[in-house]
């Protein structure tokens, strides 16, 4: 069975998806804790489920890297095999990420190297893109610029605004994460090897 800690900045909508996974017997994983760095909205959603959670905050913290270094503090006491960046808004320090390289994986709203950083919607739009989609990719010490492991695309309609096409984008996030994490569950993707470990 596949530990996991998920972290969150926000509604938690793929959050929701996994936990609802997880509850099922049949799925391979289980959520040991969600995280957030603030009073998420999406932190229901554990409640929901039952799954405990926590939050630090970076503006306690006189830097980036003390932040970083109790986020990993309350996850390395769960020792989680899986931790799932879903909609968590922070660009994680390399003390955090080396700690825990290749095992950190994040959802991303673009068919990435294309418009990474926090407007991928709307930099797509802008772009005039006729086909976007979402990533999900290991993270490293750079902005959405670590390694693949699957993505999918979805079509840009002349109608859609940033709102609508985030929407259907985080349709296809949401089955792509549950469909991954039962892949590293039953051992069908490698991170170690993804991650060039």
């Amino acid at each position: 069975m596949l530990s996991v800690v998920t972290l969150i900045s926000g509604s938690g909508s793929n959050l929701q998806a996994l936990l609802k996974a997880c509850d099922n017997p049949l799925y391979p994983a289980k959520m040991l804790a969600v995280g957030s760095d603030k009073a998420a909205s999406g932190l229901f959603h554990a409640e929901e489920y039952g799954v405990p959670s926590f939050v630090v905050e970076p503006h306690r913290f006189s830097t980036k890297e003390q932040w970083a270094e109790v986020l990993a503090s309350n996850i390395n006491h769960l020792n989680p095999d899986l931790i799932v960046l879903a909609g968590f808004m922070r660009i994680l320090p390399t003390n955090f990420v080396d700690q825990f390289y290749p095992k950190v994986i994040n959802l991303h709203p673009s068919l990435l190297p294309k418009f990474p950083g926090a407007h991928a919607v709307r930099d797509a739009l802008a772009a005039g893109e006729k086909t976007t989609g979402c990533t999900l990719h290991v993270v490293d010490a750079g902005v959405d610029t670590g390694p693949i492991i699957d993505f999918r695309q979805v079509p840009v309609e002349s109608t859609d605004d940033e709102h609508s096409l985030h929407e259907k984008i985080k349709t296809e996030e949401r089955a792509m994460l549950v469909e991954a994490v039962r892949s590293i569950a039953e051992g069908k993707i490698d991170l170690e090897e993804i991650g060039g470990n």
